[in-house]
């Protein structure tokens, strides 16, 4: 071994070793992994000064284009594959329930209460859906009164937060409650793909690497009820484009639904939508809370 790896080696060592006395076990097994990989990737790259100097401009710019609507490190996150990477591992064992994917960077505000069946999408000039299925706990079982966040760009493929000025605050959002059959309903326009915002530091990483900013067009939940663990997913629309490409990483499979075009009078009656209109049907299926520590 030479003096210069034996040094090295050393000061990864004294980093590590300058942690024990972090009376957080958690927090002291997170820091001390995270120094050993750090230094290693340093190692392995022969990482260089100016190299360096550029990482923490590039972190330091992600960190100064984040407001309170906008969340750069989010995807930042997203774009590493990082965010999908942590929800997988701690999703796994899901076993029947629904898959979770990322949160994205623009839950970013609290969604509007709205009665099941009210429409979210506020602006209007995108093609008429409606979405409706049923909560359920892990063994079929219906789950009244869970509750349901919304969130969804417009037919143009912009949230409300980068519209301001646009869309009125709430666009696309909806926090709804299931009936006493576990059932919820609520009418929007068909999501469109889009791309991630490409004017900060992020966008920049990704023309560096030959990478395009879409996502395939979808719609957010979150999922919650008494008694069971939440999820945090997406519903895609089957046929759209970057299903196989999304920025983020975040489709599944299980995820991918059809938006029926559905022709049928006194059923656009009944969700007080104009006919044809597209009709999304799916259920959210979710686990029973893990046991609580013992007393």
């Amino acid at each position: 071994m030479t003096t210069e790896s034996t040094s090295i080696t050393r000061l990864t060592e004294a980093v590590v070793d300058s942690l024990e006395g972090t009376t957080e076990p958690r927090l002291r097994e997170l820091l001390a992994a995270l120094t050993r990989h750090l230094h290693a990737f340093a190692r392995e790259t022969r990482l260089t000064q100016q190299e360096w100097e550029q990482a923490i401009g590039f972190l330091t710019a992600t960190g100064q284009t984040c407001t309170d609507t906008r969340q750069e490190f989010v995807l930042l996150s997203d774009v590493l594959g990082v965010s999908m990477l942590v929800e997988t591992i701690n999703s796994d064992g899901r076993g029947s329930a629904t898959e979770s994917t990322v949160l994205g960077p623009f839950h970013m505000t609290e969604s509007p209460i709205r009665e099941l069946g009210a429409d979210i999408d506020l602006v209007g000039g995108g093609e008429p859906c409606v979405v409706s299925g049923r909560v359920l706990s892990r063994d079929g079982t219906s789950l009244p009164g869970a509750v349901l966040d919304v969130w969804q760009a417009n037919a143009e493929g912009y949230y409300d937060v980068q519209q301001p000025e646009v869309q009125p605050a709430g666009n696309g959002r909806g926090l709804f409650t299931t009936d006493a059959e576990g059932r919820f309903w609520f009418r929007t326009c068909v999501p469109s793909p889009y791309p991630i915002p490409t004017d900060g530091p992020v966008g920049g990483l990704l023309r560096a690497t030959g990478r395009h900013p879409y996502r395939p067009a979808h719609i957010h939940f979150i999922a919650s009820a008494v008694g069971h663990a939440p999820v945090t997913t997406h519903i895609f629309v089957a046929g759209s484009d970057h299903l196989d490409s999304d920025a983020v990483f975040a489709v599944k499979a299980s995820l991918v639904k059809d938006f029926a075009e559905t022709d049928d009078p006194s059923l656009a009656r009944e969700f007080g939508i104009p006919n044809p209109f597209r009709h999304a049907r799916f259920d959210l299926v979710l686990n029973p809370a893990p046991p609580g520590p013992k007393d």
